[in-house]
């Protein structure tokens, strides 16, 4: 049975856009597969580990083939056990708000503590980087206050989207949905597009574990 893990990467609750639109698609998912197990990640919780000086050495100490020790080798279980949390699921639902034109530091802190060598990735002197994730399925809800598509430079860029897929192909997971809600506050019509996102997120859950 697939394992389906949602990481909202917003803080400001019931008041987010994105885990709204997230909760509709997990309500739909419950709707469809009633025993299909979902695990609630908030990366806001205070249960994220810090990804600091001793990381970054264990980090590079395993690449080199070594053993991480003292706070490094701490640091190194942190990131594990983050790790072993998100390669349980074999779905993943993201709900992501546009900061700055990319994702919320906590995403990006989260993205830094699981990509491990030997975990999310491996690599070779000749070949390069290989994903080492497998199975795997995602479906990223984005929402922006002011960007949109269809606007210009003076109402942001995305490097939200693009961020975020290019690193979970470059983890091997290639199957990925997206859904968009924006822009959702600077627009004189937001409910037309809160509507049309909230269905689609409908849509894509009905068919997301198959």
């Amino acid at each position: 049975m697939n394992k389906v893990l949602h990481l909202s990467a917003s803080p400001r609750g019931p008041r987010s856009e994105s885990r709204a639109i997230a909760s509709t698609f997990l309500d739909t998912l419950r709707e469809v597969s009633p025993r299909t197990p979902v695990d609630e990640y908030d990366l806001w919780d205070g249960t994220l580990p810090a990804f600091g000086p001793d990381a970054a050495a264990a980090k590079m100490a395993v690449f080199a083939g070594e053993e991480p020790r003292g706070a490094a080798a701490e640091a190194w279980q942190a990131a594990i056990g983050s790790f072993r949390r998100f390669d349980a699921a074999d779905r993943y639902v993201f709900s992501v708000p546009m900061w700055n034109a990319g994702v919320p530091y906590i995403l990006k802190q989260f993205i830094d503590v699981i990509s491990q060598p030997g975990l999310v990735f491996g690599f070779d002197p000749a070949a390069g980087y290989r994903g080492l994730l497998r199975g795997k399925r995602a479906a990223v809800i984005y929402t922006s206050a002011v960007y949109g598509p269809e606007r210009g430079p003076a109402f942001g860029a995305d490097f939200q989207a693009p961020y975020l897929e290019n690193w979970l192909r470059w983890a091997g997971v290639d199957d990925i949905r997206s859904i968009h809600f924006r822009p959702n506050l600077a627009t004189a019509d937001a409910d037309t597009g809160r509507r049309l996102a909230h269905a689609e997120a409908r849509d894509v859950a009905k068919l997301f574990l198959q």
